[in-house]
């Protein structure tokens, strides 16, 4: 498969800026993926794709303060971008800088702080932070929250609030799950009301979530690892879920991915799983877990653009964009909302 197959022309216009000012006010576009069906909803009406039974499976990720700004021991500006936290003290990091730092070298962060170059590979950096403070208590304290890159704006007061989801608490993503923001607490509570299980996985979303795929064969490109834990209860309560007839719901393509690590991990069969996954879902992936899966747009040419090809179909998913764009839905991290049925 080459990069083309998933390209397509996406109107800067169409591409969320702001969030709507109510979480569950956004849009909804259902994708029967063995059909081909198309139907323009609102997000208020998932409930109706919904029976007794079913369960839906959130990640719980909490977004972290990652970026951070200060001098090389030259004087020159840079900024950081933490990646992915390794232990206590040390993180993986992308530098932007008019000079690549000198490996053993100092930098002076934000409030005064200073970290060690230890080693680069590739775009990332590995940084150990001199400081008895754990690296989770600096970036709270000095740190900024990262919006994507293709929002092009300073992070508000709003941002702090509505670039997490409600029930966010496992600090470590760089990027926020964003299909969960959606939902609020009515909707949660609706669901409860329905007989709807709701289970929840931890996959920490990497700054390489918005790396682009620069190889012409998409099996060319190397996929970021992401840290991701699938619980025993959770795995317990989606096997019950199965047994009764109920249908998974993964809420988001991270929620997707931790879920289908967690079952490469038991060679096909869900197991509670803790560890790195770098999973690449394509077409022609066979999918072990999830029936259903709620997402926002994504951008073309991109690695989750092929995971929705190949949980919807190709031809669907092409289908269902265009139609997006013409309806004019917004595109994104604070975008409208998009319900796939699996199409095998």
């Amino acid at each position: 498969m080459k990069i083309q197959d998933f390209d397509f022309s996406l109107p800067l216009e169409l591409i969320a800026q702001f969030p709507i000012t109510e979480r569950a006010d956004s849009r909804m576009l259902c994708l029967d993926g063995k059909s081909g069906v198309l139907q323009d909803e609102m997000f208020v009406d998932l409930p109706k794709y919904l029976q007794p039974g079913d369960i839906i499976v959130f990640n719980d990720t909490r977004v972290i303060k990652a970026r951070l700004f200060g001098v090389k021991e030259s004087g020159g500006k840079l900024e950081v971008m933490v990646e992915r936290i390794l232990d206590k003290h040390c993180v993986l990091a992308m530098i932007r800088a008019s000079h690549s730092p000198r490996i053993g070298s100092k930098i002076k962060l934000s409030g005064g702080i200073s970290a060690t170059v230890l080693e680069r590979k590739n775009n990332f950096y590995t940084l150990c932070f001199d400081h008895k403070s754990t690296v989770i208590e600096l970036l709270d304290r000095y740190g900024s929250l990262p919006l994507p890159p293709y929002i092009s704006r300073e992070v508000t007061q709003e941002d702090e609030v509505r670039y997490q989801t409600i029930y966010a608490r496992e600090k470590g993503a760089v990027a926020a799950p964003t299909a969960g923001l959606h939902f609020d607490e009515t909707m949660l509570s609706r669901l409860r009301e329905m007989g709807i299980e709701i289970a929840y996985v931890t996959l920490h979303v990497g700054a390489g979530t918005f790396q682009p795929v620069k190889v012409e064969n998409i099996f060319d490109h190397k996929m970021h690892r992401e840290i991701y834990h699938v619980p025993e209860k959770t795995v317990e309560a989606i096997q019950f879920a199965k047994s009764i007839g109920g249908r998974v719901l993964a809420v988001g393509t991270t929620s997707l991915r931790a879920l289908e690590a967690a079952a490469k991990a038991g060679n096909g069969k869900l197991i509670p799983s803790y560890g790195s996954t770098d999973i690449f879902i394509t077409p022609g992936y066979r999918l072990r877990v999830v029936e259903r899966l709620l997402t926002n747009f994504h951008l073309p040419r991109s690695t989750l653009m092929m995971l929705v090809s190949a949980f919807g179909g190709s031809e669907n998913i092409c289908r269902a964009y265009q139609h997006a764009i013409e309806k004019n839905y917004r595109f994104l991290s604070y975008g409208d909302a998009m319900l796939i049925e699996r199409q095998a």
